[in-house]
Parts: structure tokens; sequence; C-alpha cells
């Protein structure tokens, strides 16, 4: 390890080309050393899962023609596991399908995250539209968004589209080239395989702006060969850097240097940029195993790659790989580039490899949310004197060139075109603006409301309800982020889901009523997003292991483990899940019918109590004080049914509500618990039931 004294101009930074498993000579763009063994073990991990994904398939409720392809695993102390799964239908990739299983430590499906409506099922997997046609449909539009744009190379794919209204067949042409400022991009245009329509087109190399800033003299890991010194860190997994030259794609080669002191302190050296962009994978590398114990993007050890790239005057750094770029095109006239904005492009790396989140409508806020959120964070945990941590993205790069940076994270309006609050208008903004609201929420969380300094920066953050918010620490909010992001989210997370995500990520790592969950709750709906089924009390998760002894307690996996009258398990969108997508809709007819769903247990002998919880939202059509619509909750022992409660349309309110029965009286005794919904000749009542549980002490 050497000082280097960095200095550098960058146009463009996307992350991390991962390092293969294999060694090569380092003076190759091929591969430096890496974490072998932890490769291996996320390999079996995932090799494992992906041998029960048929079975969870079947657990969730899925199609036949449905299957599973397992992305990612993240695994708690107590044995719990959360898989996240991308879908195909009929054997073709499902865009916008994704979910995330929640299991128990016995492999039960506990409940589901699904992405968009959960549904995938297409009425035919036949084009009327050829392949042909669909390309010269993506060549039209991509002429029409990309003025000047260089294309390289096309593909076409037949997929279905789940991110609409509805799943739809659809093609899905990817083209990769050059734009005319020397960027590289990866355009997809989804086209209707039925009616050749555009549907939707974005870029997987995600636009920003930035040129450079001066860091100071950093401390970056180097490996000694025969022949000098290499740009390769051994100690982040093989983390490498590489010279394109003029180039703007293919490996490269890794930089060398013979005494290990980089960069001339002139922007025409190219190892000035090389230092940069190797100095932004090391801090990233470092805050995400230190903080978050994630060995790189991936979380398997191995190390990222950066590619600089010299041409047409200026410098552009490629993390190619992660999807995003950053930069204006700019002579060689600004050294370096910030920490915060090198950890931001690095964090969509890792987004990518966990919720994917989409780069439109609210996700695509969220998407840029969370690389501000982690870019902040990196910068703090650098502890760089040049450039402290502060709540200011990019504020050392003068883009705007009057000393202001990019975004206000305490007030994100400051910029002109963020907002504040959320509104139903949110999702219709660009990525960068509509992040305004994902960034206030880390702000308030972390910092609370009103004026404070920190790290001499003054900062005076308002609230959209008029309310007082007090912070529960940014160490606690980046833990709390981390786990929604990589456990709960999924590509298509709404902000109201996200705060449901949050809120439930709090609770598993500070625990039910804890001081820190209710900050997150407060500090969204200072921001104006809507709540959705989560609560601090942990009342929309059901008790999870042996402590429930109801099966597919919140009906995430369809009807299995129940007997029900068919549609009464359900996803869908009409009536509202307490937790979830599914639930158990009984009634809601308006004509005269019985509907139930029912499920056997066994209540040991040595319980001292037992009880039968669950989650109760009737809304009706009826009126006046006569119940003419009723749900029973029963118990049927030795062929007797006992009626324990009775509900009915008088009094609904459509508002959710948890009901507890004990059963104590069933001790030792295998019994059905089952409800019962009945309605008269004429208007309905729907009782909607979800989050079951029957435990035991």
């Amino acid at each position: 390890m050497r000082r280097a004294s960095i200095l550098a101009t960058t146009a463009v930074l996307a992350a991390a080309a991962v390092a293969p498993a294999a060694t090569a000579a380092a003076t190759t763009g091929g591969q430096p050393p890496v974490g072998v063994a932890l490769a291996a073990t996320r390999a079996k991990t995932l090799s494992a899962e992906q041998q029960r994904a048929p079975q969870a398939a079947h657990a969730l409720g899925l199609d036949d023609r449905e299957g599973l392809r397992v992305r990612d695993v993240v695994e708690d102390a107590d044995g719990s596991t959360h898989v996240r799964y991308d879908r195909t239908f009929a054997g073709l990739r499902v865009v916008g399908g994704d979910l995330v299983a929640h299991l128990t430590p016995s492999g039960a499906v506990r409940r589901a995250d699904r992405a968009g409506s959960g549904a995938v099922d297409v009425d035919s997997t036949e084009a009327t539209v050829s392949q042909e046609a669909a390309t010269a449909t993506a060549v039209t539009a991509t002429a029409r968004s990309r003025a000047g744009y260089t294309p390289d190379r096309q593909e076409a794919e037949l997929v279905v589209y789940a991110r609409g209204s509805r799943p739809v067949l659809a093609y899905e042409v990817v083209t990769e080239g050059i734009r005319p400022d020397q960027t590289p991009s990866r355009l997809h245009t989804v086209v209707d395989a039925r009616t050749g329509r555009r549907l939707a087109q974005w870029d997987d190399v995600k636009n920003g702006t930035g040129s450079s800033v001066y860091s100071g003299t950093v401390t970056i890991g180097t490996t000694r060969g025969t022949s000098g010194y290499s740009l390769t860190d051994g100690t982040r997994g093989g983390t490498w850097t590489t010279d394109l030259g003029g180039a703007t794609s293919g490996s490269g080669t890794t930089f060398m240097d013979a005494d290990d002191v980089w960069g001339s302190g002139t922007t025409t050296d190219r190892a000035s940029a090389a230092v940069d962009a190797h100095y932004g994978a090391q801090l990233t590398w470092d805050y995400f195993k230190t903080t978050h114990g994630r060995s790189g993007i991936f979380n398997d050890g191995r190390g990222v790659r950066s590619r600089v790239h010299y041409g047409n005057g200026y410098v552009n750094a490629f993390w190619d790989g992660i999807q995003m770029t950053y930069g204006d095109g700019a002579a060689n006239t600004h050294p370096l580039t910030s920490i915060d904005v090198a950890g931001h492009e690095m964090s969509h790396g890792v987004t990518e490899a966990t919720a994917n989140l989409d780069y439109s409508g609210d996700a695509g806020g969220l998407n840029e949310a969370t690389s501000d959120i982690f870019g902040t964070a990196v910068e703090f945990a650098a502890g760089n004197p040049a450039d402290p941590g502060d709540y200011l993205i990019g504020e050392k790069i003068d883009i705007n060139g009057n000393g202001t940076p990019l975004r206000y994270l305490d007030r994100p309006s400051r910029d002109g075109s963020s907002p504040d609050c959320w509104s139903t208008g949110t999702a219709a903004l660009d990525p960068h603006q509509s992040s305004g609201v994902g960034n206030h929420f880390f702000y308030l969380a972390g910092e609370g409301s009103g004026a404070k300094t920190v790290n001499g920066v003054a900062y005076n953050s308002p609230t959209c309800n008029g309310s007082t918010v007090a912070g529960i620490g940014r160490a606690a909010v980046e833990r709390i982020w981390y786990r929604a992001l990589t456990t709960y989210m999924t590509s298509t997370t709404t902000y109201s889901q996200a705060r449901d995500a949050t809120m439930r990520a709090a609770t598993d790592l500070y625990g039910p009523g804890s001081t820190q969950c209710a900050g997150v709750e407060k500090a969204w709906a200072a921001v104006s997003v809507p709540a959705g089924s989560a609560t601090c009390s942990g009342g929309a998760t059901p008790p999870s292991g042996s402590g429930n002894l109801v099966a597919n307690a919140g009906f995430e996996s369809g009807a299995t483990a129940w007997s029900s009258t068919a549609g009464s398990i359900t996803s869908s969108a009409s009536r509202p899940a307490h937790s979830g997508s599914w639930k158990a809709w009984l009634g809601g007819n308006g004509t005269s019918a019985s509907e139930n769903v029912a499920q056997s247990v066994t209540i040991p002998s040595t319980a001292s109590s037992a009880t039968l919880s669950f989650w109760l939202r009737t809304d009706t059509a009826e009126s006046g004080s006569t119940a003419y619509d009723t749900l029973k909750v029963q118990v049927v022992s030795a062929g007797t049914a006992t009626t324990l409660a009775t509900y009915s349309n008088v009094g609904a309110n459509a508002t959710w509500a948890q009901k507890q029965l004990s059963l104590a009286a069933y001790k030792g005794k295998t019994v059905t618990v089952r409800l019962v919904a009945t309605e008269d000749v004429s208007l309905q009542t729907s009782f909607v039931v979800d989050d079951t549980a029957v435990t035991t002490s």
C-alpha cells in the first residue's frame, strides 16, 4: 500500500464487473485474485434453494406453467431465510414478476412480497408481431430518444412483461451502443408482441451529472508483481482497475506502475483517473463489508473492475456491469470525483443485485434514493478530512458552477425540482427528482426535523404534516434501509410499500414496539407517504416458527394448508390484504351464499393458554342495526361445532382490527378452526381475514 495523489477528471462512473473466480496475470484485463471460498459457499446456497424452487412454487400457489429462478438468499440468525426469485411463464422470462418468499427455519413459506400484482398469466404465448418488426420499432424509438446514438448490437427476446397494469406478451429489445458524448448505453425497448405498440423504454446506464473533485492524498490497495505494481486490491476480493485507452468497451489492461506512486497531479495522466475509480470502489466495498457484512456487490467475496477510458478530450471511468453513469463530458479541467458520488454509483450495483428496483415510477425514486442514502453513508464512513460526511450530494463537484450541490437530503426542494413530500404525482417525475421523498425520509429518520449543524454544515429540515420528528440516528436508519432493500423490496416497490418494508426491517432488527420502528413510521408520515399494512407492534407479520400453530397463516401461499370455498383465498386487488397480497375474502356476493375457510391445529396439552388471533376488515352495502350478513368463528371438535364469536354488517367501517379468542378449552386436542360467512339475498358484506395465528404459552 502506498499513498497516492488522486488527480483525475471523470465523466462516467459505472460499477462494477465482478472479479471471476480464477486468477490471471495482473498485466491483462482478466482475473485478479479473489475470495473463491466465499463465492463457492454462496453458489452452494443458491443451488440448494434452486433445487427447492418447485416446492416453493407449489406452496406459493403458482400456475404449473410458472417457474422460479433463485437470484438471492438472505439467511437470518434463527434459520429463517428470505429467497428472492425471478419468474418464468411457459419458459419465457417474466419482466417484473420477481418475488421474495419468507421461509421459516423448517422451510415453510411464511409470506411473500411480490412485484406488481403478482399475476403473470397471458392468454397466449404466440406472437403475432415478428421479431424483426419489433426490432424495427425499437430502432425507431431509439432514434427518437437518442439523437446521434450509434448502436453496436441489438438483441430481441420474447418475454412476459408484467410491469404494466396487466401482463402482456412482448419483445424486450436491447440495443447496445455509444452516445454522442462517448458514454455507453444499454437501451431496453419493450414492444407488445400482439399489437406492435411500444410499451416501455429504459437505459441500464443511468444518467446523472458530475465532473470531478479534489479528495487529497489517500491510501489504495495495490499488488506487487515481477514487473512492478498493479492496481489490484487482494484484500477486497481482487478489485482491480484497467485502462481502456480510447475504447468504450472491452476489458482493457490492468494499470501498472514501477514505484507504486500513482497519479501525477495532472488531468492528462490516466493513472490519476484510475486512482479515483479505485479509491471509490475501495471505500464502498469497506462500507458494505463493515456496516452490513456484505462482501462485494453480489455478496460473494468477488471484487469489482473499474475501467478508465480517455477520449475526446475528457476522462470516463466505467464501473461496468452496475448500470449507471455520471458525467457531463466536459474537458479535463477538474480533478477527482467526490466520495459520495462514487459511493452512490457503486450502490446502484447493490440495488441491482438485490431488489433490482425499476428505474421508473416510485421504484425509480427509491432506486436513486438508495444510492444517495448509501453514497452519504460511504462519505460519513470514509472520514476523509478533505471531504467530510454531510447530507449533500456532490457538493464538491460544483456542477452548477456556483458552489451548490446536486441534491439536498434535508430539504430536497432546495435544488428547485425535487419534492420534499410524496404525492400521487411523484411517480411521474424523473428518478433523480422523485428520490427527494426517500432522501428526505432518510434525513428526518436519522437526524430529526428542525435546525441542526452536522460537521459544520447547517440544516433545517421541515416536515410535510407539521410534526416534530426526533431522529433515531443515521447508523440505525442505514441498517434498516439495507435490511428492507435486501429482504422485502421488489422491482416495483412503491413508496407506501417501502414504508412497510422499512417498518418490518426495523421490527426485525430492533423488535416490536421499538423506538427505531416508531421513528421510521413517524419519518414516513412526515414526508406524506401513506401507511400500508405494517405496524410497529409486529401485528402485520404473522408469528413465525413453532410459535404459530397455523400454517400459511397470512395466506401468501394461496390455499395451501387451508380447506376453503373456491375463490375465497385470493390476491384480488378489489379488497386490501392486511399484509402481503393474499387474504381470505369471505362474502361480498350480494346474494344468498355461504363461504368458509378452515384449518386443523393440535393444541399441546402442556399449554397454559391458547389464543386464536386474526385481523378482520368488514365493509358492507347494508344499513341499519339488523345483522343481515354474518361471519362466525367456530371450533369443530369431535364433530361438534362451537361458535366462539359472530361478526356482522352492523358497525362495519372498512378498517382493520385484530380479534383474539381463547382456545384454552381445547388443550390436548386436535380441532378445526373455521370461519364461515353467510349472506342474505341482497346487498353485499365483505369479511376480509388475514394474518391468522394460534399461539400457546
